[in-house]
């Protein structure tokens, strides 16, 4: 099956065909490094981790670019109100995000460009835009016309009489709807010189320019989430194709992390930081959340939700752990086709979850049944399918979170399947309050059993 995948520009489902045959070029808009990174902003990170994974599953070299702006009004402010230097704010709040990500298994990205890296390649933009008639010089400032574009709105579907770019007006600008490409010097600000003068970047600039420069003129895919389709988006669109860059092939967003319905952010106090969420679970626990509903869907966060699927995550590594230390080594094995299909399928997750939890229960059954080929071919092909989620149990990145875990499951294992067992005979035997006291006691100790087809299987309660 073809990977098919849905660009927002055209609004439905594509099948995805590289610029390139074997190769893919994808630019993830990243950070902007204000503050410490909180689950709504790794959010992005994970989903498009799992298709930069996919894409190399099928063969491809990906050259994947995922930005930092450290240049923005909120670092500026925020850094003045705490009383440090800009560039220290931003360059600290990047390491605890490269943190956060590397915590996660989110792979490094190729090329990882800072907006004040690109600061020539911005100039030669407004340069090609300004000799092409898309955009114009005033008092310092240098704005893109948005009336010079008739196709402006094409991404979002913002008509120019509704457009409202959310910043201030600026001194010189001709319309109100014209965005900001560079921002005059003002005292005590970071400025770098043009031929219009000291000034800074725009932040829509930025990301034409570090896209362009280090992916070329045209390139496969752009991601980011989607509050950015417009302005943030629609604005890139506007500024590269204005000055005659084909610029992306595919558009993909992801949904937001959402508390009570509304977006996680930080205006709202409604933030989850990522260094708390990792003292209630293990970060692999807290990576196979955030990556298990479909990307382009909103995750409503609870307490509730993220243990559920905590557990879940313990289901799956409870297998694979039990069958390499009972039945073999398991090693990486291959997908199921019905994997591929789901994750082809416009990178549907949830499918795909639901595929790797129907082959965990029938290796576990496998594995009770004394059939170790099976459960060993079964925990291989699950180890595959996580993998691809970012989320192998035994995946070495995993080592120092799970070694003393890896150990006391297998011990509590044995332990638990021994008043399984006990349990099962009481059934058999009609000594019901032997059975429900076995099963009483377990729960009292965390152990929660569910009575399957394939006999009962246990998990610790989140």
């Amino acid at each position: 099956m073809t990977l098919a995948l849905y660009d927002t520009a055209a609004r439905e489902v594509r099948d995805f065909i590289p610029l390139r045959p074997g190769q893919v070029s994808v630019y993830l808009c990243g950070a902007t490094v204000q503050g410490i990174p909180h689950i709504g902003h790794v959010r992005s990170g994970i989903a498009f981790d799992v298709l930069r994974r996919w894409l190399a599953y099928h063969g491809n070299d990906v050259l994947f670019v995922r930005n930092v702006t450290d240049i923005d009004d909120k670092i500026l402010r925020k850094a003045a109100d705490a009383g440090r230097p800009w560039w220290e704010w931003a360059a600290t709040h990047e390491r605890a995000f490269n943190s956060a990500y590397d915590a996660l298994g989110v792979l490094p990205p190729s090329a990882e460009p800072r907006a004040t890296g690109f600061i020539t390649q911005m100039v030669s933009y407004m340069e090609r835009l300004i000799e092409r008639g898309h955009a114009y010089a005033a008092d310092g400032n240098v704005y893109f016309d948005v009336r010079s574009l008739p196709s402006y709105g094409e991404l979002s579907g913002h008509k120019l009489d509704d457009v409202h770019q959310g910043e201030s007006a600026g001194t010189g600008k001709r319309d109100p709807r014209d965005f900001t490409l560079w921002k005059a010097a003002k005292p005590d600000e970071p400025s770098w010189p043009t031929p219009w003068g000291d000034g800074r970047p725009g932040w829509h600039l930025e990301c034409s320019a570090m896209a362009t420069g280090l992916l070329g003129p045209e390139f496969d895919i752009h991601c980011g989430g989607m509050d950015l389709v417009f302005p943030h988006h629609e604005n890139e669109i506007a500024q590269s194709h204005g000055a005659g860059d084909p610029f992306a092939r595919y558009w993909l967003h992801n949904g937001w992390v959402t508390m009570s319905g509304e977006k996680m952010s930080k205006s709202l106090g409604n933030v989850v930081a990522i260094p708390e969420m990792l003292k209630r679970v293990r970060p692999v626990e807290l990576r196979y959340y955030l990556g298990s509903a479909h990307y382009r869907s909103m995750l409503e966060y609870s307490e509730a939700a993220l243990h559920e699927a905590a557990a879940g995550f313990r289901r799956v590594e409870s297998f694979v752990q039990r069958v390499n230390s009972r039945a073999g080594a398991v090693e990486v094995g291959d997908v199921t086709t019905e994997f591929a299909a789901a994750l082809d399928d416009d990178l549907g997750v949830p499918a795909a979850l639901a595929v790797i939890h129907n082959v965990v229960r029938h290796g576990n059954s496998a594995l009770e049944s004394g059939d170790a080929d099976a459960a060993v071919a079964a925990a291989s092909s699950v180890r595959a399918m996580m993998g691809i989620l970012g989320v192998d149990p035994l995946d070495p990145h995993w080592a120092a979170d799970a070694g003393q875990d890896e150990a006391a499951t297998q011990a509590l294992d044995v332990l638990v399947r021994a008043e399984l067992e006990r349990r099962t005979r009481a059934r058999a035997d009609k000594d019901w309050p032997t059975a429900d006291a076995v099963r009483d006691r377990l729960a009292q100790a965390g152990v929660e059993v569910t009575d399957t087809p394939d006999g009962a299987q246990w998990t610790l309660k989140g």
